[in-house]
């Protein structure tokens, strides 16, 4: 018996394109501002009172920062509410959004996913990875298939040892 053994990486040589889509995610501070600190005992909408609470707020606590603008109470809101939030911040935040933080994850993968140039992987083998330490919204899978089908050759979801084909062109 030979000593003399070669040890050969199958995936690295079957032509499979890894793309891991937490490389997408946009770096950066999410921060949520919550309306009912804004609110008269937390439940009320005194216009004053609320304007002086937004001429107060610091914007540099939100300069290049992801804001998601939401409500923890059951209570009404105008809109102008968040219109005059929004103004306030505008100019440190790098977005702002109306809802939760997943809302503000699903925009900005949306986003991203819109804006990058997939030509690279055009007539590839894709294996989207599938485990990721990034939370990643399920939309963004949606609006990737939606990109790549028409691109790549095959797409298959996992990790190479253990994926699911999703579709070959």
């Amino acid at each position: 018996m030979s000593d003399d053994f070669e040890i050969i990486n199958k995936v690295a040589n079957s032509g499979l394109v890894n793309f891991d889509i937490s490389d997408l995610v946009p770096k950066g501070k999410r921060l949520g501002i919550d309306i009912k600190d804004f609110l008269w005992e937390g439940m009320i909408l005194r216009e004053k009172d609320f304007r002086e609470k937004i001429k107060n707020i610091d914007e540099e606590i939100y300069k290049d920062a992801y804001v998601y603008i939401y409500c923890s109470e059951d209570v009404i809101i105008p809109l102008w509410a968040y219109f005059l939030i929004t103004s306030k911040i505008t100019d440190s935040a790098k977005k702002i959004v109306f809802g939760d933080r997943e809302d503000l994850e699903v925009l900005l993968m949306h986003n991203a996913i819109q804006t990058y140039d997939f030509s690279e992987l055009k007539d590839k083998r894709v294996l989207v990875k599938g485990c990721s330490d990034e939370f990643i919204p399920n939309n963004a899978y949606v609006e990737l298939v939606e990109q790549l089908k028409p691109l790549v050759k095959s797409l298959m979801f996992g990790e190479a040892c253990s994926n699911v084909p999703i579709f070959k062109n």
